[in-house]
């Protein structure tokens, strides 16, 4: 053995020791720090579809955002000029944008013109002074200014969502921007989701105002009046309706709702206060806030620390106000409102209101990190409870285990000593793998899993390529050394091109897809990477050291199909024919999606998806009459035979989610109580972002098979770069056309199918260009369907066993995976058929439509 095999042998042990250590902290959380901070800081991490937990897509309010800025400022000036004894009243000047106030006379314009030119640098003023008419000027912010509080918003927003989950207490959470104005928040393992959203939702506007019981209101009979005369309802803006009683209200006074909770039956009502307008201190001037117990009954009250400046505010306050009541408001809800006994002096005050403990300490937590500066809405909500994610990691590793077992065995009793080697690369690629993911901090999915399917068919199909070149060689009579080398050599630019193109491809669904697709293309290119470095490097050293110890003395293959000598091309129109039909519904079912009108998953059409588990066997239709009682009588139910699982889908085309989860878990615990059902996963999805998944998705594929044409334009020839993209098109149309025939819910896993489905049949097509374009160089006078026909049935017995081998995975995937991949895995089988038709029947047939041409 010499010396650079001694050292490729020392190198490949190395990173085979290297590999080992790097994952044992993901699989043994007791090593010691200084491992994981050296070799993989973030470890192998699983999804939420995988270990539980939530995802959450937030959208800042940007506009909210300048209208509470000039809200504020506005305040602010109107103060600063009753300092210095001019009255400002406030009109509705009909944009949220824009503030209009009125003054006494045309001499304080010039106080005026002097205090924002002062104090306030920010605004623009308009001034109105007509005879005959109180001045009006008009206040909007300065474009300037618009745009900081735009660019600062989110970020600012970012960072207190990410200071209120750290003090909730989650591990590992992921909050980071998405586009302008959203952020993306992962909690994975979350025990309590709704109380974690409504942590993260509340803005946290904290004011204290002043309550105005001496004026004699009677504001539930005004409610009624304003509510008989159509302007307004229950359910929309307190702001509207002070609107549509301004001018019956006393000046200076608005119409708040306080919220008292029932201490017997815990209902919460809520109750029309009267308040000043006038804000007398804000959340900023809150320090610290602490959970106590006390009180009449012993419950739980938030502690407020105040900052010196709150605690003279709040000193001066309380001593000017002494008998009065001061409201406590927060997010334009009364939370308490405590008559004053006396100055309170020491800077603290407290919020009661029959508080829960959770609820006492989420609203501490969100006071002490302080206010959002503008509302945050929840345009996506995937909730996955722990117990599915087991489930899926359970059935998901089962179904993947016994599939890979099959394909293991199948190469070695097919290949012998080949299929070893080629099973031990398989291992070294599917190790490598994980590595690259712990080392990255990448998170494994489901998609993920897809994107290790194509790997592992990609990594078989790198060795058969090898394999069968050796089963040519050695029919022509060469040593075993010589057949080994000429196999490797020959097959090398075909594994090149077949794993470049499907490189490219992820590479293109990185960069332009979403969330789920990046996690798929994350994988396959690792994949796809370490697949080359396991065949090309550590398959060649097993047979070189075979070699060099003189162990290597004959290479024995089975054979499906002895010298194959089909007429291909002879049945092309037929192929075309029936392909044409296919791709017609293809497009047909296509338009269908993009219109909305095909069985759409709440991914695509937005909406909610909620997953139940129960403890005992139901009847759909009993629980489809008992959502019907209950005011659903359209919703779609779908029943998971042998597991006691129910679907429920609700599509809904909305900009943002509601929370309907509470309500269908509501109605089945009342009605179907005996049946023990439990929520196991939530998904909703507003229309906003379902669209935006939907464009991502078709954008992904479009710009991989261009990047695909130009490489293969470059590599071979244009029309084999155009003939493998029209394969490509053609089997994604059919299988997408299949799906809507059979009514299957069109869903991101299903999209996910469709693109592992392209670079399946991107690989095999490629591969039958590369035997063309070696056979056209080495028989130059043969007709070309000849040597069509020829190189067809030359890579027949790879194509065979490559689609058998990855068809094996699939079909314990299918039967074993659970419901969860259940469509993915069927929708990845027929696309595997697909794919090997496509590229026999019409990749290669398409090519002679230029050369006649």
């Amino acid at each position: 053995m010499n010396t650079t095999l001694k050292l490729k042998i020392g190198l490949l042990f190395s990173i085979i020791i290297f590999s080992i250590m790097t994952l044992v902290p993901s699989f043994y959380p007791q090593a010691p720090d200084w491992w994981k901070k050296y070799l993989a800081p973030e470890g192998l991490k699983l999804g939420l579809d995988l270990q539980g937990g939530m995802h959450l897509v937030l959208r800042v309010d940007l506009d909210k955002a300048v209208e509470n800025s000039l809200e504020l400022a506005a305040g602010d000036l109107k103060e600063s000029l009753a300092d210095k004894g001019i009255t400002a009243v406030q009109l509705d000047s009909g944009d949220p944008k824009k503030i209009i106030f009125t003054l006494p006379n045309t001499g304080a314009v010039d106080t005026v013109n002097e205090v924002i030119k002062n104090d306030f640098p920010n605004l623009d003023i308009k001034v109105e002074a007509e005879e005959g008419s109180f001045p009006r000027i008009t206040l909007q912010l300065k474009p300037s200014e618009v745009e900081f509080i735009h660019k600062n918003a989110v970020s600012q927003s970012l960072e207190i969502i990410r200071n209120r989950i750290d003090q909730f207490g989650v591990a590992e959470p992921v909050i980071v921007r998405q586009g302008e104005n959203e952020i993306v928040v992962q909690l994975p393992g979350v025990k309590d989701p709704d109380r974690a959203m409504d942590l993260i939702g509340q803005t946290a506007q904290l004011e204290f105002k002043l309550v105005a019981d001496d004026t004699g209101v009677d504001l539930n009979k005004l409610i009624n009046e304003a509510i008989q005369a159509g302007q307004w309802k229950w359910g929309e803006s307190r702001k509207q309706l002070n609107l549509a009683l301004q001018g019956r209200l006393p000046k200076g006074t608005e119409i708040y709702f306080q919220r008292i909770v029932d201490d017997k039956t815990h209902k919460v009502r809520k109750v029309p206060i009267l308040l000043y307008s006038q804000v007398l201190m804000t959340g900023e001037m809150v320090k610290n806030a602490q959970v106590r117990i006390g009180g009449t009954f012993n419950e739980p009250y938030v502690s407020l620390d105040l900052t010196g400046r709150g605690g003279k505010i709040f000193a001066q306050i309380t001593e000017k106000n002494v008998g009065k009541r001061l409201a406590i408001v927060l997010d334009d809800v009364v939370r308490s409102a405590p008559v004053i006994r006396e100055k309170i002096l020491g800077g603290s005050a407290q919020i009661s209101g029959s508080f829960t403990h959770e609820e006492a300490t989420d609203l501490a937590i969100v006071l002490r990190v302080g206010a959002l500066p503008a509302p945050v809405e929840i345009i996506q909500n995937l909730t996955v409870g722990a117990s599915l994610g087991r489930d899926s990691i359970t059935k998901g590793l089962t179904s993947g285990l016994f599939g890979a077992l099959m394909v293991l065995v199948f190469m070695v009793i097919y290949y012998r000593l080949s299929g070893v080697i080629a099973d031990m690369a398989l291992l070294l690629n599917i190790l490598f793998l994980f590595v690259g993911l712990a080392m990255l901090g990448a998170t494994l999915t489901l998609p993920g899993i897809a994107g290790i399917i194509l790997s592992i068919g990609m990594a078989v199909d790198a060795n058969v390529l090898i394999f069968e070149r050796m089963r040519e060689e050695f029919a022509l009579g060469k040593s075993v050394k010589s057949g080994v080398d000429a196999g490797f050599n020959k097959a090398f630019w075909s594994i090149v091109d077949s794993q470049v193109t499907t490189l490219i491809t992820a590479l293109a669904l990185f960069l332009f897809g979403t969330g789920p697709i990046k996690g798929f293309a994350i994988t396959l290119s690792l994949g796809i990477i370490f697949n080359l470095f396991a065949v090309l490097f550590c398959s060649r050293l097993a047979y070189d050291v075979l070699y060099s110890t003189r162990r290597l003395k004959e290479l024995k293959f089975m054979r499906f199909i002895k010298q194959p000598d089909f007429d291909f091309m002879g049945v092309k129109k037929i192929a075309f024919t029936a392909s044409a039909i296919l791709v017609l519904i293809g497009l047909f079912s296509f338009v269908e999606i993009l219109r909305g009108d095909a069985n759409l998953g709440v991914d695509f059409s937005g909406g909610s998806l909620l997953q139940y588990k129960a403890d005992k066997p139901f009847r759909l239709d009993e629980v489809r009459a008992a959502f019907a009682k209950n005011g659903y009588p359209t919703i779609d139910l779908q029943q998971v035979s042998g597991e006691n699982r129910l679907i429920v889908k609700i599509k809904k085309s909305e900009d943002t989610v509601g929370h309907l989860g509470e309500e269908i878990t509501s109605i089945l615990t009342r009605e179907e109580k005996d049946k023990g059902f439990v929520l196991e996963s939530q998904s909703e999805i507003g229309s906003s972002i379902s669209e935006v998944l939907r464009n991502k998705a078709i954008e992904a594929i479009a710009i991989s098979l261009i990047g695909v044409l130009l490489y293969l334009a470059l590599r071979f020839d244009f029309s084999f770069g155009l003939a493998a993209a029209a394969a490509t098109f053609h089997d994604v149309l059919v299988v997408l056309g299949i799906c809507w025939l059979m009514n299957m819910e069109i869903t991101l896993l299903i999209v996910t199918a469709l693109l592992t489905l392209a670079g399946y049949s991107l690989n095999d097509s490629v591969v039958v260009f590369d035997r063309i374009r070696e056979n056209l160089q080495k028989h130059k006078d043969k007709d070309f369907d000849t040597i069509i026909n020829e190189s067809i049935n030359q890579v027949l017995g790879r194509t065979i066993v490559t689609s058998l081998t990855t068809a094996l995975v699939l079909v314990a995937l299918f039967f074993f995976g659970g419901s969860a991949i259940h469509g993915f895995s069927f929708a990845l089988l027929t696309g595997v058929i697909v794919g090997t038709y496509s590229s026999i029947f019409i990749a290669s047939p398409l090519l002679t439509l230029k050369k006649r041409g």
